[in-house]
């Protein structure tokens, strides 16, 4: 409640001043202390390219609303990391010396990354942390309720097996990257959820968030506890949640236990669909790439009143305290949720998801 009180008021503030018309304003007060022009570089700097999210939403979202923000007279310049800290330290450094205006840094290891941090900050640059809470004198930070994302899929695994809930079901949990600080979030999220309820059988965190190693994990997991024994599975994204179903799959088993996702992509919705994966979290990405694109443009033009508005939630890294943060709400997407999440917020169309190997399963939930 906590959570969601502090973001209706945080919408309620953007709302209010948007009716005033200071969102959208372009001089007066919505420039407190104007610093630059709609001639402005934004660099986008995000982490892998195993979750197909960050190149086919966020980075095209971001870069268009830089533009409409603009008179597209503003430009992202986009580096992906591909899962490597070291060249995103190096790609973070590029774009110091090139004296972009502002930086958007969804981190691959949140804690290395604070040197680079520093180095923009001592550059001028300011930095905006993005998805993901990196450590240094970020300016503000940008994502979803990463606790609340992980009681979703808790309190749905839940849900999915049932009223007859025992404390002796076992349950595995496939965690994400231990260097990303929202893996730590999803995890606590979950065992709030989960614990006292089920038991954690087996629980391991997977580097890279690499869905060959939930599978090897997975795989570990079957031989200790035994195929016919696992009620569920926590897999933290829906990259791993493939993995995990092609372990089970492999130890031959036909009746896949509820196994839970999040990031909603087509992959895994079509997995809902045809009930190999009982639910994803879907994380309505427009709202946090254009929100980014948003505050970057605030930031560097001085719209101080702008940034303030977008800005009214506060979080803390190890490093940094009251941060002003804009977090969003996610949702749990399943069979019965497709329609009013994904296809409703033109992410996917019914055509993407119904192809032919899935149309019979579609047809048998409506989803047409």
């Amino acid at each position: 409640m906590r959570r969601i009180a502090i973001s209706v008021a945080a919408s309620t503030m953007t709302l209010s001043l948007a009716g005033c018309g200071v969102l959208d304003a372009t001089g007066d007060g919505a420039n407190a202390s104007p610093s630059k022009g709609n001639d402005i570089t934004v660099g986008l700097l995000l982490p892998e390219k195993a979750n197909t999210r960050y190149d086919k939403f966020d980075y095209p979202i971001i870069r268009d609303k830089v533009a409409e923000l603009t008179g597209k007279q503003g430009k992202v310049e986009y580096l992906n990391a591909d899962a490597d800290a070291s060249r995103q330290a190096s790609q973070m450094q590029k774009m110091i010396e090139e004296k972009v205006d502002i930086i958007l840094l969804d981190a691959v290891d949140s804690h290395a990354v604070a040197s680079e941090v520093t180095k923009a900050k001592d550059a001028g640059i300011p930095v905006i942390a993005y998805d993901r809470l990196a450590e240094g004198p970020i300016d503000a930070y940008i994502s979803f309720d990463n606790e609340l994302v992980g009681e979703v899929q808790g309190r749905t695994l839940l849900e999915a097996l049932g009223s007859g809930t025992d404390t002796s079901d076992k349950i595995v949990m496939v965690n994400g990257s231990p260097t990303d600080p929202n893996a730590k979030q999803f995890k606590e999220g979950a065992l709030s959820e989960l614990k006292g309820k089920v038991t954690i059988a087996e629980s391991y965190d997977t580097t890279d968030w690499k869905p060959e190693l939930a599978e090897s994990n997975m795989t570990k997991a079957i031989g200790l506890i035994g195929k016919s024994n696992i009620a569920g599975v926590y897999a933290a994204n829906d990259g791993m949640a493939g993995g995990v179903i092609k372990a089970l799959k492999a130890a031959g088993v036909t009746s896949l236990p509820p196994i839970t996702g999040q990031d909603a992509e087509l992959d895994a919705v079509q997995r809902i669909v045809a009930g190999e994966q009982y639910m994803s979290v879907y994380k309505p990405y427009p709202d946090e790439a254009e929100a980014a694109a948003q505050m970057a443009v605030a930031k560097v033009q001085g719209k101080d009143i702008q940034f303030d508005a977008l800005t009214q939630d506060k979080v803390d890294s190890p490093t940094t305290k009251g941060i002003a943060a804009k977090l969003i709400q996610p949702t749990a997407l399943t069979k019965g949720t497709i329609k009013s999440t994904v296809v409703a917020d033109g992410i996917y169309s019914v055509n993407d998801i119904c192809t032919a190997k899935y149309k019979a399963a579609c047809a048998a939930i409506g989803l047409k």
